[in-house]
């Protein structure tokens, strides 16, 4: 048995969301329709961008509207990069905030921490500068 895995965001604002991972992962989106954008990692994994309101349809009453927890850190996108630094720029300049520069940290990576316009936690990582 093969697993795919798709990891999916909710945003507030799909185009702006697809312009900035576009820059973030140095890609083009795999899909990209109304109500989805996709880019494909590689074979086994996906990171989806969905809007707010599109998944708000399937999940309340019973769960809270996704708006309630823009800028409340709930997970983090670990990407692992060979080019830190410049992605790093990239990604303040297309304008996620930094949260934490590009430093060694106890596990051996070298990481800077973003958040993107959503609040969504990125780390940017890598062995060595």
């Amino acid at each position: 048995m093969t697993t795919q895995l798709e990891f999916i965001l909710y945003v507030s604002n799909q185009e702006k969301s697809r312009d900035f991972y576009q820059i973030l992962l140095q890609q083009k989106p795999s899909l990209d329709v109304s109500g989805m954008t996709e880019f494909t990692l590689n074979d086994f994994v996906k990171i989806g961008l969905m809007p707010n309101d599109g998944i708000a349809k399937v999940i309340t009453p019973k769960l809270p509207h996704p708006t309630s927890g823009i800028g409340i850190p709930r997970c983090e996108l670990y990407l692992q990069v060979d080019n830190i630094e410049t992605i790093f720029e990239e990604a303040k300049q297309a304008g996620s905030t930094e949260i934490s520069p590009i430093t060694l940290r106890d596990w051996g990576d070298y990481v800077g921490y973003i958040s993107d316009f959503d609040g969504h936690v990125i780390a940017l990582a890598t062995k060595k500068l």
